[in-house]
């Protein structure tokens, strides 16, 4: 375990080295912030209309919700350019024997990958928190609903993080990487729109599949044990995955 924390260490480090990760933390920020504002005025806008309606959905559900779903977007196309680099610098520079050489383990090796990048999207949602939490200036908020709205987007980052890391072990090319990381979260995040329509059964498929379901649950404030177990599986699969990967790699050497 100790291992893994210096290797996380070390990628966090090497993170904010590069100008990409101040970048991407900077721009990320602005337009979330700038939805941020767009929502609390909307909010202003309604208010006066909400006075009059009984049970009328408060400032978590109009302010906090749909930042949540557009901070999962932005970070959507944000989460490829970071993971890219992971193992694909590693096989374009050639330093993987350095590592095979190391008493690592594969495990080892992409759990600490994978916690680093992991604490640079944790900073991120610490960031994004910010937001909501400000508002407490000026009323109450839904603390459930917006500890489950942070656990789906943790669960979603991490997922994000997972396949990335993944695709970053089949390339030498982090460009490639990227593309390829953006394909399949793509994919899996209108998965359900492409089986509406075709039966229950097929419906009810890729609706379980799509990972877009399972953090709309959540932004709800409908926790099921369910969708935890999706996240976990999903991450634990593709982790997995990059470790059979990477052993692949260590055989060859």
């Amino acid at each position: 375990m100790k291992m893994v924390t210096v290797i996380a260490a070390r990628e966090l480090r090497t993170m904010f080295l590069s100008p990409l990760a101040w970048t991407v933390l900077a721009v990320v920020q602005a337009i979330i912030a700038f939805q941020f504002l767009v929502q609390i005025d909307f909010f202003l806008q309604v208010q006066p209309r909400l006075a009059s309606i009984n049970n009328a959905p408060g400032v978590t559900e109009l302010i906090v919700s749909p930042l949540f779903d557009w901070a999962a977007i932005v970070l959507l196309l944000v989460v490829p350019m970071i993971t890219m680099r992971l193992v694909s610098d590693e096989l374009r520079n050639q330093t993987l024997s350095l590592l095979f050489s190391a008493p690592l383990s594969m495990t080892e090796i992409i759990l600490g990958k994978y916690l680093g990048v992991l604490g640079f999207l944790a900073l991120v949602l610490c960031l994004t928190a910010l937001m909501p939490l400000a508002l407490l200036a000026g009323g109450g908020l839904d603390f459930g609903l917006l500890a489950a709205g942070l656990l789906g987007l943790l669960l979603l980052l991490a997922s994000f993080a997972a396949v990335g890391l993944f695709m970053s072990t089949l390339t030498a090319q982090p460009t490639i990487a990227a593309i390829a990381t953006f394909g399949v979260l793509l994919l899996l995040w209108i998965l359900d729109w492409a089986g509406q329509g075709t039966g229950e059964t097929p419906s009810g498929v890729f609706g379980y599949l799509s990972i877009l379901r399972h953090y709309e649950a959540l932004l709800r404030g409908a926790f099921n044990s369910a969708d935890l177990a999706y996240y976990l599986l999903f991450i634990v699969t593709f982790i997995v995955l990059s470790i059979r990967r990477l052993d692949s790699y260590r055989l060859q050497h």
